[in-house]
């Protein structure tokens, strides 16, 4: 163990093992070991030296998640956690054992799957063509253009845009929520007019996908759809489930 303590990934049931060959964050990659209590388990690895947000290190991350939820139920850290030692580890879990263990059972054979709506910016001719208030607009400048014109037509479609984006939005959240266990929703992030995720059962998730796909074919004049997962199941653990110590906390 190094000076610069304890890398904790991830709480997964006891009887779980490591994947085969999965490595961790570091240069060279740390190797990856189990912190055990009771019935349930931290993967964790030494902690490199001055860690910072580096692609490498965030995928190595991402990675040891995504392997590790292929053989089981687990709750994932954000990237950058790290504990003391190995017997903060420990304490940490013996002293939210039921927590974690209620938690892992209720994630156990599902996957997070986030879906975010944005404005289909390439559909300007349907816009014009369905739009009245923007294709009056556009009439005003082909007969007098000028700048304040082009501002309000510019508002106009970007208006039109984000308001169809925001209605199909509702429309693919109402025909995907009986699909999944759970819904959250997500931050704020500019220019989407959604962004949820879905705790969907890893059996579904093709199916679940396959309705997204065909929903976007037939709505892409109104709404761009981008589909990540399956994904570790952030949105659907409470923080509360997850107080491993940070170092220097």
């Amino acid at each position: 163990m190094t000076e610069n303590g304890v890398y904790v990934y991830a709480i997964i049931p006891a009887k779980d093992s490591l994947p085969a060959d999965a490595v961790g964050v570091g240069g060279p990659p740390a190797a990856l070991r189990i912190v055990r209590d009771g019935q349930v388990s931290a993967v964790v690895s030494d902690a490199p030296p001055q860690l910072r947000a580096r692609r490498r290190d965030l995928m190595a991350h991402q990675d040891v998640l995504l392997r590790l939820s292929d053989s089981g139920p687990v709750l994932p850290m954000r990237f950058g956690a790290i504990a003391p030692d190995e017997d903060s580890v420990r304490a940490q879990l013996a002293g939210s054992q039921a927590e974690h263990v209620a938690a892992l059972s209720y994630l156990d054979g599902g996957v997070e799957i986030n879906l975010k709506a944005l404005p289909a910016h390439d559909s300007l001719a349907a816009v014009i063509a369905e739009e009245k208030n923007v294709r009056r607009l556009r009439e005003a400048v082909r007969r007098r253009p000028d700048y304040e014109a082009n501002v309000r037509l510019g508002e106009a479609v970007a208006t039109a845009l984000a308001r169809r984006a925001a209605e199909a939005g509702r429309k693919i959240l109402h025909k995907l929520t009986p699909m999944a266990r759970a819904v959250s929703a997500g931050p704020e992030v500019q220019g989407c007019a959604l962004n949820v995720s879905f705790l969907v059962d890893r059996s579904a998730s093709d199916t679940f996908r396959a309705t997204v796909q065909r929903f976007a074919d037939t709505h892409r004049q109104h709404v761009e759809l981008r589909v990540a997962g399956p994904l570790p199941c952030y949105s659907f653990v409470a923080s509360r489930t997850l107080r491993t110590p940070v170092a220097g906390s």
